[in-house]
Formats: C-alpha cells, structure tokens, sequence
C-alpha cells in the first residue's frame, strides 16, 4: 500500500486526489505545522530530508516533489492513459508535460510572494506591483487556454490537479474575481468523486 506523508495546510489533498482518482489504496501519515514558524517539524525530516511534502512511499521507493510523484503514478498505475496522453502520440505528450510542470515551475512562485506579503503584512511596492502583475499574467493565460473546455486539455487529465491547485491558492487570496471561468473549472474540479473522496481521507 502507497504511504502518502501529508502536511496540514500544503497540497497533499492534491496528491491524495490523484491517488483516488487512479483507484489506488493509500495510507495518509499526517503531520503538523510550527504554529509560530508555520513550517513542518522535525518529524517529517524522516521522510524529506528539508522536511517537504508530499512525499509518497510505494514499496521500497521514497519520492517527492509534486510532479515527479504525478508522472511516477501514472507511468506505473495508468497503463491505459485514463489520465494522460500515450507517449507515442507525442505531440499531445509534450503539451500534457507542459501543462503538468507549468503551475509549480510558472505559477506558483508569485502567489507564494503575495501569500507571504499578506501574512508579514509587508508593504514593499515592488513586490506587490511584481506578484500582482504576474499574477494576472499567469491567470489570463489559463483562462484563455480553458476558453469553453470543461478542463485544461479538453478532457480531465492529471495535469488538471496541478492547475486546480494554483486557482485554489489564488482563489483564498482572493485574485478570482475577475476570473468567472476558472472559478468555475475550480468548482467543476472539487466536485469530481474522487476529489471528494481525498478530502475525507485528507484533512488541510
């Protein structure tokens, strides 16, 4: 059985959500935050050695970073391209690659700027100009590729839980509201079964 190491307040309900999704029996461990520091504690070190999450123990294997644990899943749980494209159609791979780097190698950096600027109420304006307007950028660009599609690529893909996952963040730090269209690619991406199935399973 898949150990799925989870820190409260992170984004393993993401990875939980994939792990429902693929029909895979899995066993969340939880730890907490630092109240003062609101990092994780030095019991998660036995898992991640900086203390990360998630990380998922299949087997005799300990992985981590979010996309690396996707592709891994998929690779070995997916044999028949439920959640993504066949590598041999190649072109569709590179795009669903794409799409499933791009919310922690693109997105995610300036809303964790402007997480940290409302926490520390900083006021430097050149962050907030900075974070804001990326923001925007990276919003815009997912809107437009949605368009009238129900999901990123068309058809729900694992690429969907990583940009699912960047609009929620945007959406608690109340960037949506010009964004009618992903708000509601988030609300059509919570109500899938098996991401209501992780939230039971997974508490933030």
């Amino acid at each position: 059985m898949i150990i799925l190491h989870h820190l409260r307040i992170g984004r393993s309900l993401f990875c939980a959500w994939l792990l429902e999704e693929l029909h895979l029996e899995y066993e969340p461990k939880e730890y907490f935050r630092n109240l003062k520091t609101f990092r994780s504690q030095e019991d998660l070190k036995a898992a991640h050695p900086l203390g990360k999450s998630p990380v998922i123990e299949d087997g005799s294997l300990m992985l981590s970073e979010s996309s690396a644990i996707t592709t891994y899943l998929i690779e070995k749980y997916d044999p028949e391209n439920k959640l993504h494209p066949c590598r041999k159609q190649i072109n569709n791979w590179a795009k669903f690659t794409q799409w499933l780097h791009y919310p922690e190698g693109s997105v995610f950096a300036p809303l964790l700027i402007d997480m940290l600027l409302q926490r520390t109420n900083d006021s430097s304006r050149r962050l907030n100009e900075f974070s804001a307007s990326e923001i925007n950028l990276h919003f815009d660009y997912i809107q437009e590729q949605l368009g009238n599609n129900n999901y990123i690529l068309g058809e729900f893909t694992a690429a969907d839980i990583g940009i699912a996952y960047v609009v929620e963040v945007a959406n608690k730090g109340k960037h949506l509201a010009q964004y009618p269209v992903l708000l509601n690619y988030l609300t059509r991406c919570k109500n899938r079964t098996a991401f209501q199935k992780a939230k039971l399973r997974v508490v933030e």
